[in-house]
């Protein structure tokens, strides 16, 4: 007698159970121009006068599983990219645990390129620090460049990264990023830069990535690019996970809470 197939297994990535992270801020309030001061209060083995604390992200729990794209939504300073950095082991937890299948990458509008060499060296820089080979980095440095668009309006790659626009600087960033293949992927409002022809082309590379047995997170203010990626959506509000679904249902009660 045939025995009944099993249920699918999905592969968990991603465990953050009842995560707490604590920013503090020591010497809140002194003003600028205080190194003096500071260097008195170590001389005479003073405390710093005043510590400010912010409860960034609130025992927050969940799962992710390997071939999600997940959407992270929310406003203003609501704690969406210090989860992403607290995951990606940047950040320690004050309270609650992380665990993650593989090392995690975050990919930021701020990730450090280097401002003096070349969009060029940046891409074979990036490359081998995310862990390809030389000979994987030259087989795709032409498809990292031609994914970014720099090269559209001239030899921009040529030249030193200083001279790049934000967005440029962005939107190689997210080519350099997406042109392997990663267990979990941490975007941080990288498709908000560019034309929509390079967000479509970023928002089809996540997909291929999902394909490909990686997890991704998505961090955005652009509710149609959630929309468009993302298959799951955790809404935080003020560090604390509010809600945690299906990317419809869950963008929808944001927007009706006033969320753009």
């Amino acid at each position: 007698m045939p025995q009944p197939a099993l249920p699918e297994t999905r592969v968990p990535t991603v465990v953050v159970e009842n995560l707490h992270v604590v920013y503090r801020i020591y010497g809140a309030g002194a003003g600028r121009g205080n190194a003096a001061a500071a260097l008195r209060r170590l001389v005479l083995r003073r405390g710093a006068p005043n510590v400010h604390t912010v409860h960034a992200v609130r025992g927050v729990t969940f799962t992710a599983y390997r071939g999600e794209a997940i959407g992270i939504i929310g406003s203003n300073g609501s704690g969406k990219s210090t989860l992403l950095k607290a995951i990606a082991g940047l950040l320690p937890a004050d309270r609650g645990k992380v665990y993650t299948e593989g090392q995690p990458s975050l990919l930021g509008v701020n990730a450090a390129l280097m401002n003096d060499l070349t969009g060029g060296t940046n891409v074979i820089l990036g490359g081998l620090a995310m862990g390809m080979t030389q000979e994987e980095v030259r087989t795709r440095y032409k498809g990292i460049v031609d994914f970014s668009g720099i090269n559209e309006k001239g030899d921009f790659i040529s030249l030193p990264m200083r001279t790049y626009s934000s967005g440029m600087a962005a939107r190689l960033r997210f080519s350099i990023a997406a042109a392997k293949n990663h267990d979990v992927l941490m975007i941080d409002e990288a498709l908000a830069t560019g034309d929509r022809a390079f967000q479509k082309r970023s928002e089809d590379r996540i997909r291929e990535l999902r394909k490909e047995a990686g997890t991704v997170f998505l961090v955005s203010h652009n509710n149609k690019s959630i929309r468009d990626t993302c298959d799951r959506v955790l809404w935080i509000e003020r560090g604390e996970l509010l809600m945690d679904g299906p990317t419809e249902e869950v963008v929808k009660a944001y927007e009706e809470h006033g969320g753009k």
